[in-house]
Protein backbone atom coordinates (compact mmCIF):
# COMPACT_ATOMS: atom_id res chain seq x y z
CA UNK A 1 0.00 0.00 0.00
CA UNK A 2 0.83 3.44 -0.21
CA UNK A 3 0.01 7.00 -0.11
CA UNK A 4 -0.12 9.97 -2.72
CA UNK A 5 0.36 13.42 -2.20
CA UNK A 6 0.30 16.11 -4.90
CA UNK A 7 2.03 19.79 -4.37
CA UNK A 8 1.43 22.31 -6.00
CA UNK A 9 0.81 19.76 -8.99
CA UNK A 10 0.10 21.56 -12.68
CA UNK A 11 -0.32 20.39 -15.96
CA UNK A 12 -0.65 22.63 -19.64
CA UNK A 13 -0.45 21.85 -23.06
CA UNK A 14 1.29 24.94 -24.41
CA UNK A 15 -0.33 28.18 -23.30
CA UNK A 16 -3.64 25.84 -21.80
CA UNK A 17 -3.47 25.04 -18.13
CA UNK A 18 -5.73 22.03 -17.25
CA UNK A 19 -4.24 22.13 -13.71
CA UNK A 20 -2.77 25.25 -12.07
CA UNK A 21 -1.95 23.84 -9.04
CA UNK A 22 -3.06 21.25 -6.92
CA UNK A 23 -2.27 20.57 -3.22
CA UNK A 24 -3.51 16.84 -1.95
CA UNK A 25 -2.41 14.32 0.19
CA UNK A 26 -4.40 10.52 -0.21
CA UNK A 27 -4.01 8.64 3.01
CA UNK A 28 -2.26 5.12 2.54
CA UNK A 29 -5.45 2.23 2.17
CA UNK A 30 -8.09 5.58 1.32
CA UNK A 31 -10.95 5.07 -1.01
CA UNK A 32 -10.52 8.59 -2.75
CA UNK A 33 -13.18 9.74 -5.55
CA UNK A 34 -12.60 13.03 -8.18
CA UNK A 35 -15.61 14.01 -8.86
CA UNK A 36 -16.50 17.22 -11.04
CA UNK A 37 -18.11 18.23 -14.48
CA UNK A 38 -16.66 17.32 -18.16
CA UNK A 39 -13.67 19.32 -18.56
CA UNK A 40 -13.26 19.77 -14.97
CA UNK A 41 -9.65 17.66 -15.20
CA UNK A 42 -10.60 15.15 -12.64
CA UNK A 43 -9.02 12.57 -15.85
CA UNK A 44 -6.07 14.78 -16.56
CA UNK A 45 -4.81 14.48 -13.18
CA UNK A 46 -5.40 10.69 -12.72
CA UNK A 47 -3.36 10.49 -16.09
CA UNK A 48 -0.67 12.52 -13.72
CA UNK A 49 -0.71 10.07 -10.99
CA UNK A 50 0.18 7.40 -13.20
CA UNK A 51 2.29 8.69 -15.60
CA UNK A 52 0.64 8.62 -18.55
CA UNK A 53 0.78 12.62 -18.83
CA UNK A 54 3.98 14.65 -17.93
CA UNK A 55 3.35 17.43 -15.15
CA UNK A 56 4.27 20.45 -16.18
CA UNK A 57 5.52 22.06 -12.73
CA UNK A 58 4.76 21.08 -8.71
CA UNK A 59 5.52 17.53 -7.61
CA UNK A 60 3.89 14.09 -7.10
CA UNK A 61 4.92 11.57 -4.58
CA UNK A 62 3.93 7.98 -3.91
CA UNK A 63 5.26 5.65 -0.98
CA UNK A 64 7.23 9.15 0.04
CA UNK A 65 9.07 8.68 -3.66
CA UNK A 66 9.23 11.49 -5.66
CA UNK A 67 7.77 9.96 -9.12
CA UNK A 68 7.91 13.16 -11.45
CA UNK A 69 10.38 11.40 -14.21
CA UNK A 70 9.47 7.58 -12.74
CA UNK A 71 8.13 5.68 -15.60
CA UNK A 72 4.42 4.20 -15.32
CA UNK A 73 5.49 0.94 -14.85
CA UNK A 74 8.01 1.35 -12.28
CA UNK A 75 5.29 3.99 -9.92
CA UNK A 76 3.57 0.49 -8.49
CA UNK A 77 0.50 1.60 -9.68
CA UNK A 78 -1.92 -0.24 -12.05
CA UNK A 79 -4.88 1.36 -13.63
CA UNK A 80 -8.19 0.40 -14.85
CA UNK A 81 -9.81 2.78 -17.85
CA UNK A 82 -13.59 3.01 -18.75
CA UNK A 83 -12.71 0.45 -21.83
CA UNK A 84 -12.13 -2.87 -21.00
CA UNK A 85 -8.63 -3.19 -23.26
CA UNK A 86 -9.47 -7.07 -23.40
CA UNK A 87 -7.44 -8.67 -26.34
CA UNK A 88 -9.67 -10.76 -27.80
CA UNK A 89 -7.81 -13.42 -28.57
CA UNK A 90 -6.76 -14.24 -25.17
CA UNK A 91 -8.62 -16.30 -22.42
CA UNK A 92 -9.56 -14.92 -19.54
CA UNK A 93 -6.89 -16.66 -17.31
CA UNK A 94 -4.54 -15.25 -20.12
CA UNK A 95 -5.61 -11.72 -20.27
CA UNK A 96 -5.18 -10.97 -16.23
CA UNK A 97 -1.28 -12.47 -16.71
CA UNK A 98 -0.78 -10.85 -19.58
CA UNK A 99 1.01 -7.75 -18.06
CA UNK A 100 3.14 -10.78 -15.66
CA UNK A 101 4.65 -12.67 -18.61
CA UNK A 102 5.46 -9.06 -19.77
CA UNK A 103 7.57 -8.58 -16.57
CA UNK A 104 9.68 -12.09 -16.89
CA UNK A 105 7.10 -14.04 -13.95
CA UNK A 106 7.36 -18.06 -13.96
CA UNK A 107 4.20 -19.78 -14.68
CA UNK A 108 3.37 -21.18 -11.46
CA UNK A 109 3.34 -17.22 -10.08
CA UNK A 110 1.46 -16.49 -12.96
CA UNK A 111 -1.12 -19.09 -12.64
CA UNK A 112 -1.09 -18.44 -8.71
CA UNK A 113 -1.71 -14.59 -8.72
CA UNK A 114 -4.09 -15.29 -11.48
CA UNK A 115 -5.94 -17.81 -9.31
CA UNK A 116 -6.00 -14.91 -5.99
CA UNK A 117 -7.40 -12.76 -8.45
CA UNK A 118 -10.25 -14.61 -9.57
CA UNK A 119 -11.17 -16.07 -6.61
CA UNK A 120 -11.70 -12.32 -5.15
CA UNK A 121 -13.38 -11.26 -8.24
CA UNK A 122 -15.70 -14.52 -8.24
CA UNK A 123 -14.83 -15.45 -11.98
CA UNK A 124 -12.87 -18.56 -11.30
CA UNK A 125 -15.39 -20.30 -13.77
CA UNK A 126 -14.68 -17.96 -16.69
CA UNK A 127 -10.95 -18.03 -16.55
CA UNK A 128 -10.88 -20.31 -20.00
CA UNK A 129 -13.38 -18.15 -21.72
CA UNK A 130 -12.67 -14.92 -24.53
CA UNK A 131 -13.99 -11.89 -24.16
CA UNK A 132 -16.45 -12.64 -26.40
CA UNK A 133 -18.50 -14.80 -24.55
CA UNK A 134 -18.70 -12.35 -21.35
CA UNK A 135 -21.06 -9.89 -20.29
CA UNK A 136 -19.78 -6.32 -19.79
CA UNK A 137 -19.60 -6.35 -16.04
CA UNK A 138 -17.89 -9.55 -16.41
CA UNK A 139 -15.43 -7.97 -18.76
CA UNK A 140 -15.07 -5.00 -16.24
CA UNK A 141 -14.16 -8.14 -13.59
CA UNK A 142 -11.80 -9.36 -15.71
CA UNK A 143 -9.57 -5.80 -16.63
CA UNK A 144 -10.35 -4.90 -12.71
CA UNK A 145 -8.26 -8.70 -12.32
CA UNK A 146 -5.40 -7.70 -14.33
CA UNK A 147 -4.62 -4.89 -11.99
CA UNK A 148 -4.72 -6.84 -9.10
CA UNK A 149 -2.37 -9.63 -9.88
CA UNK A 150 0.24 -7.44 -9.78
CA UNK A 151 -0.25 -6.31 -6.34
CA UNK A 152 0.33 -2.63 -7.07
CA UNK A 153 0.66 -0.05 -4.19
CA UNK A 154 -2.27 2.04 -5.44
CA UNK A 155 -5.29 1.36 -7.64
CA UNK A 156 -6.68 4.18 -10.57
CA UNK A 157 -9.43 3.84 -11.92
CA UNK A 158 -11.01 6.28 -14.75
CA UNK A 159 -14.74 5.75 -15.19
CA UNK A 160 -14.93 2.12 -14.88
CA UNK A 161 -18.66 1.67 -15.10
CA UNK A 162 -19.53 3.95 -16.93
CA UNK A 163 -19.97 1.39 -20.29
CA UNK A 164 -22.42 -0.33 -17.63
CA UNK A 165 -26.65 -0.38 -17.46
CA UNK A 166 -28.04 1.19 -14.57
CA UNK A 167 -28.13 -2.20 -12.55
CA UNK A 168 -24.73 -3.33 -13.44
CA UNK A 169 -23.09 0.01 -12.18
CA UNK A 170 -25.05 -0.70 -8.79
CA UNK A 171 -23.76 -4.45 -8.68
CA UNK A 172 -20.30 -3.66 -9.34
CA UNK A 173 -20.40 -0.75 -6.37
CA UNK A 174 -21.00 -2.92 -4.33
CA UNK A 175 -18.33 -4.97 -5.68
CA UNK A 176 -15.29 -2.32 -5.80
CA UNK A 177 -16.54 -1.30 -2.49
CA UNK A 178 -16.38 -5.23 -1.08
CA UNK A 179 -12.58 -5.50 -3.38
CA UNK A 180 -11.43 -2.62 -1.26
CA UNK A 181 -12.11 -3.12 2.43
CA UNK A 182 -10.44 -7.28 0.99
CA UNK A 183 -7.43 -5.67 -0.29
CA UNK A 184 -7.24 -2.60 1.91
CA UNK A 185 -5.02 -0.55 -0.61
CA UNK A 186 -4.95 3.05 -1.80
CA UNK A 187 -7.69 3.53 -4.13
CA UNK A 188 -8.28 7.00 -6.56
CA UNK A 189 -11.18 6.47 -8.62
CA UNK A 190 -12.91 9.05 -11.18
CA UNK A 191 -16.15 9.45 -12.20
CA UNK A 192 -18.80 12.02 -13.29
CA UNK A 193 -21.69 9.93 -11.06
CA UNK A 194 -21.75 12.03 -7.73
CA UNK A 195 -23.91 9.12 -6.63
CA UNK A 196 -21.03 6.72 -7.31
CA UNK A 197 -18.72 9.04 -5.51
CA UNK A 198 -21.18 9.13 -2.21
CA UNK A 199 -21.49 5.41 -2.07
CA UNK A 200 -18.09 4.36 -2.73
CA UNK A 201 -15.64 7.18 -1.06
CA UNK A 202 -14.00 7.49 2.12
CA UNK A 203 -13.21 11.05 1.01
CA UNK A 204 -14.34 13.38 -2.23
CA UNK A 205 -12.38 15.87 -4.25
CA UNK A 206 -14.73 17.94 -5.86
CA UNK A 207 -12.91 19.55 -8.60
CA UNK A 208 -13.92 22.59 -11.42
CA UNK A 209 -11.91 24.34 -13.80
CA UNK A 210 -8.86 22.46 -12.51
CA UNK A 211 -9.34 23.51 -9.11
CA UNK A 212 -10.12 21.84 -5.85
CA UNK A 213 -13.69 22.98 -4.45
CA UNK A 214 -13.58 21.39 -1.41
CA UNK A 215 -12.33 17.84 0.16
CA UNK A 216 -14.51 15.69 2.35
CA UNK A 217 -16.19 12.56 3.31
CA UNK A 218 -19.47 12.62 1.31
CA UNK A 219 -21.96 13.80 4.43
CA UNK A 220 -19.68 16.36 5.12
CA UNK A 221 -19.92 17.60 1.22
CA UNK A 222 -23.51 17.25 1.43
CA UNK A 223 -24.43 18.74 4.33
CA UNK A 224 -22.07 20.92 4.66
CA UNK A 225 -21.02 22.40 1.36
CA UNK A 226 -18.50 25.31 0.99
CA UNK A 227 -20.34 27.32 -1.76
CA UNK A 228 -23.02 26.69 -4.41
CA UNK A 229 -21.05 24.49 -6.43
CA UNK A 230 -20.80 22.31 -4.06
CA UNK A 231 -23.75 22.12 -3.14
CA UNK A 232 -25.81 21.74 -6.68
CA UNK A 233 -23.18 18.92 -7.81
CA UNK A 234 -23.29 16.93 -4.39
CA UNK A 235 -27.21 15.26 -3.89
CA UNK A 236 -29.54 13.65 -6.27
CA UNK A 237 -31.82 15.73 -7.35
CA UNK A 238 -29.54 18.49 -6.91
CA UNK A 239 -30.87 21.39 -4.43
CA UNK A 240 -32.83 23.76 -5.20
CA UNK A 241 -31.60 27.72 -5.76
CA UNK A 242 -34.33 30.52 -5.16
CA UNK A 243 -32.56 33.84 -5.97
CA UNK A 244 -32.99 36.95 -3.82
CA UNK A 245 -31.44 39.81 -1.73
CA UNK A 246 -30.86 40.49 2.07
CA UNK A 247 -33.89 41.74 3.79
CA UNK A 248 -32.36 41.67 6.93
CA UNK A 249 -29.78 40.36 9.45
CA UNK A 250 -29.30 39.72 13.15
CA UNK A 251 -26.40 38.44 15.61
CA UNK A 252 -28.43 35.21 16.56
CA UNK A 253 -27.28 33.43 13.18
CA UNK A 254 -30.53 34.17 11.19
CA UNK A 255 -31.13 35.90 8.45
CA UNK A 256 -34.26 36.88 6.68
CA UNK A 257 -34.47 36.73 2.76
CA UNK A 258 -37.07 38.14 -0.07
CA UNK A 259 -37.05 35.93 -2.43
CA UNK A 260 -37.26 36.75 -6.20
CA UNK A 261 -41.54 36.09 -6.32
CA UNK A 262 -41.90 38.12 -3.62
CA UNK A 263 -42.17 36.14 -0.45
CA UNK A 264 -39.59 36.31 3.02
CA UNK A 265 -38.37 33.80 4.42
CA UNK A 266 -35.75 33.08 7.42
CA UNK A 267 -32.50 31.20 7.06
CA UNK A 268 -29.85 30.19 9.78
CA UNK A 269 -26.74 31.42 8.61
CA UNK A 270 -24.04 33.78 9.48
CA UNK A 271 -24.42 36.96 7.04
CA UNK A 272 -22.56 39.06 8.75
CA UNK A 273 -20.21 40.12 6.16
CA UNK A 274 -23.46 41.08 3.55
CA UNK A 275 -24.84 44.25 3.54
CA UNK A 276 -28.60 44.60 3.58
CA UNK A 277 -29.98 44.71 0.14
CA UNK A 278 -27.00 42.26 -1.03
CA UNK A 279 -27.75 39.97 -3.92
CA UNK A 280 -28.16 36.32 -2.64
CA UNK A 281 -29.39 32.65 -3.02
CA UNK A 282 -31.60 30.27 -1.08
CA UNK A 283 -30.30 26.93 -1.37
CA UNK A 284 -32.78 23.86 -0.11
CA UNK A 285 -32.30 20.33 -1.33
CA UNK A 286 -35.63 18.23 -2.29
CA UNK A 287 -36.24 16.43 0.72
CA UNK A 288 -36.16 19.00 3.18
CA UNK A 289 -39.24 21.05 1.64
CA UNK A 290 -42.86 20.64 3.17
CA UNK A 291 -45.20 20.62 0.66
CA UNK A 292 -48.79 21.39 1.61
CA UNK A 293 -52.19 21.87 -0.33
CA UNK A 294 -53.56 24.13 2.50
CA UNK A 295 -51.51 27.60 3.05
CA UNK A 296 -49.81 28.23 6.61
CA UNK A 297 -48.33 31.13 7.97
CA UNK A 298 -45.01 31.82 6.16
CA UNK A 299 -45.78 29.43 3.38
CA UNK A 300 -44.68 30.30 0.12
CA UNK A 301 -47.26 29.65 -2.95
CA UNK A 302 -46.34 27.68 -5.90
CA UNK A 303 -47.67 25.88 -8.37
CA UNK A 304 -47.27 22.26 -9.56
CA UNK A 305 -46.18 21.65 -12.98
CA UNK A 306 -45.29 17.63 -12.54
CA UNK A 307 -45.88 15.19 -10.43
CA UNK A 308 -44.08 12.31 -10.49
CA UNK A 309 -45.11 9.00 -8.46
CA UNK A 310 -43.02 6.39 -8.08
CA UNK A 311 -44.03 4.46 -5.60
CA UNK A 312 -41.92 4.87 -3.00
CA UNK A 313 -42.30 8.87 -3.36
CA UNK A 314 -42.84 11.60 -4.85
CA UNK A 315 -41.13 14.32 -7.05
CA UNK A 316 -43.03 17.78 -7.08
CA UNK A 317 -41.68 20.11 -10.31
CA UNK A 318 -43.31 23.27 -8.62
CA UNK A 319 -42.83 26.68 -10.01
CA UNK A 320 -42.21 29.82 -8.29
CA UNK A 321 -43.48 33.40 -10.03
CA UNK A 322 -40.52 35.28 -10.88
CA UNK A 323 -38.00 31.93 -10.64
CA UNK A 324 -36.15 30.49 -13.86
CA UNK A 325 -36.50 26.91 -12.59
CA UNK A 326 -39.06 25.20 -10.96
CA UNK A 327 -38.26 23.92 -7.41
CA UNK A 328 -37.70 19.67 -7.14
CA UNK A 329 -39.70 18.89 -3.98
CA UNK A 330 -39.59 15.04 -2.70
CA UNK A 331 -42.05 14.15 -0.55
CA UNK A 332 -44.45 11.15 0.72
CA UNK A 333 -46.09 9.10 -2.09
CA UNK A 334 -49.73 9.92 0.36
CA UNK A 335 -48.96 13.75 -0.31
CA UNK A 336 -52.30 14.72 -2.29
CA UNK A 337 -50.66 17.11 -4.57
CA UNK A 338 -51.43 16.49 -8.48
CA UNK A 339 -50.06 18.22 -11.50
CA UNK A 340 -51.53 21.72 -11.53
CA UNK A 341 -52.27 21.78 -8.22
CA UNK A 342 -51.41 24.98 -6.10
CA UNK A 343 -48.73 24.07 -3.84
CA UNK A 344 -47.68 26.02 -0.14
CA UNK A 345 -44.22 25.45 0.25
CA UNK A 346 -42.92 25.77 3.96
CA UNK A 347 -38.47 25.85 3.90
CA UNK A 348 -37.47 25.29 7.42
CA UNK A 349 -34.88 27.92 8.43
CA UNK A 350 -32.66 25.28 10.07
CA UNK A 351 -32.45 23.39 6.33
CA UNK A 352 -31.74 26.67 4.29
CA UNK A 353 -28.30 27.55 2.69
CA UNK A 354 -27.48 30.89 2.21
CA UNK A 355 -25.01 32.07 -0.36
CA UNK A 356 -23.95 35.23 -1.63
CA UNK A 357 -23.45 37.15 -4.93
CA UNK A 358 -20.06 34.50 -5.54
CA UNK A 359 -21.10 31.76 -4.55
CA UNK A 360 -20.25 31.35 -1.09
CA UNK A 361 -21.93 29.71 1.49
CA UNK A 362 -22.79 31.89 4.26
CA UNK A 363 -22.09 30.18 7.69
CA UNK A 364 -19.80 29.37 10.54
CA UNK A 365 -15.81 30.53 9.33
CA UNK A 366 -14.69 27.35 11.30
CA UNK A 367 -17.43 25.02 9.89
CA UNK A 368 -15.76 26.28 6.41
CA UNK A 369 -12.47 25.89 7.80
CA UNK A 370 -13.40 21.97 9.04
CA UNK A 371 -14.89 21.40 5.81
CA UNK A 372 -12.12 22.61 3.37
CA UNK A 373 -9.54 20.51 5.08
CA UNK A 374 -11.52 17.69 4.94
Amino acid sequence: MANVQLKALKKSYGDLQIIPGIDLEIRDGEFVVFVGPSGCGKSTLLRCIAGLEDITGGDLFIAGERVNDVPPSKRGIAMVFQSYALYPHMTVAENMAFGLRLAGFSKPEMKAAVQRAAQILQIEHLLERKPKALSGGQRQRVAIGRAIVRKPGVFLFDEPLSNLDAALRVQMRVELSRLHQELKTTMVYVTHDQVEAMTLAHRIVVLNAGRIEQVGTPMELYHRPVNRFVAGFIGSPKMNFIEGHLAAQDSGGHALVKLIEGSTVAVEANAGALAVGAQVAMGIRPEHVLASAEPSPGSVRGHVQLAEHLGDTTYLHVALGGATDALVIRTDPANPLQTGDIAHLHFPPARCYLFDEGGRTCTAADAVADAMAG
